[in-house]
């Protein structure tokens, strides 16, 4: 089936929402829900399908081209289209990068953009924003150097006629800024204070990866960011809803990460006491399987 669905695809105009938005998703799950030998196979179907990647360009670009609806919360069937995009996209990044396929067409995308759509949001709805975010973990984990994948926009090149105080930082960091950096976390930080479950989740995943990847570039860099004295404020702003137990997942993977770097102006020992007698006294069996997941990581992390 992934031959006549991706040539399918190849023929389709973005426009053509109500038969490219299913296939895509069915390419989507067929990548996922399928043996490694099989996984493996798919890949290569659709790497060397170069019709369905010009249509996956056109859809990626679509995002910046098309106006955004009145509601941020409401999807338009072409802003499903464009969470099965980047998804599907996010997806061949991964297992091309997994299999080493061979890729027949590289796919080109303006890293300023993506950042800009997380950064300023623009009324995109949850959905499309937590695709993007999927898409950015996974060119992080990648280091930007996927074969699949071409990167552009103002940093791609950096110009040593403008000297800026963090050019050191910014060469370490390339193809990021600094300056984008912070603007990223602090959107990620508002974004968490909505306590929309999947934009949570999302979210923290998003600030693991971001500093996991600022780690390898420059240790001081990752630590600066981990350490910036507003995430303590919101940590205590997650904990000041209805439940304000510290068993929560994303308040847990933060704790965890403000371990993991030696936080210890934003996590402090008396934190970490009262999450390991919460989790004491809690009844493990009703824990949600995300709580359960990041629990045993902060515990191991500790």
């Amino acid at each position: 089936l992934l031959f006549p669905v991706s040539n399918l695809c190849g023929k389709c105009r973005p426009r053509d929402t109500d038969l490219l938005q299913p296939s895509l998703n069915f390419l989507y799950w067929s990548l996922h829900q399928t043996t490694p030998c099989s996984q493996q196979r798919a890949v290569a179907v659709l790497l060397s399908n170069v019709s369905l990647l010009e249509l996956l360009q056109k859809v990626l670009e679509c995002t910046w081209l098309w106006s955004p609806p009145s509601r941020a919360a409401y999807l338009s069937p072409e802003d499903a289209l464009m969470c099965s995009g980047w998804l599907l996209v996010a997806s061949l990044l991964l297992y091309q990068h997994r299999y080493n396929t061979e890729v027949h067409q590289t796919l080109s995308v303006d890293l300023t953009e993506v950042l800009n759509a997380v950064i300023f949001r623009n009324k995109k709805p949850i959905l499309l924003l937590v695709s993007i975010m999927q898409f950015l973990r996974t060119i992080l984990r990648q280091n930007f150097s996927s074969s699949l994948l071409v990167i552009v926009g103002q940093n791609t090149a950096p110009s040593a006629t403008q000297p800026q105080p963090s050019s050191l930082q910014d060469t370490a960091l390339h193809p990021l800024a600094m300056q984008q950096v912070f603007l990223l976390v602090v959107s990620l930080q508002n974004l968490l204070v909505h306590k929309d479950l999947l934009l949570s989740q999302a979210v923290v995943a998003c600030l693991e990866t971001l500093v996991e990847y600022l780690y390898v570039k420059n240790q001081d860099a990752a630590l600066h960011v981990a350490s910036q004295p507003w995430h303590r404020f919101l940590l205590f702003t997650l904990l000041s809803g209805g439940q304000k137990s510290f068993l929560q997942p994303e308040v847990l993977r933060l704790m965890t990460l403000f371990v993991r770097y030696q936080s210890s102006n934003i996590i402090s020992q008396k934190e970490i006491s009262q999450i390991i007698q919460e989790a004491a006294e809690a009844n493990i069996a009703e824990l949600s399987e995300a709580t359960s997941c990041a629990l045993h990581l902060f515990l191991s992390q500790v």
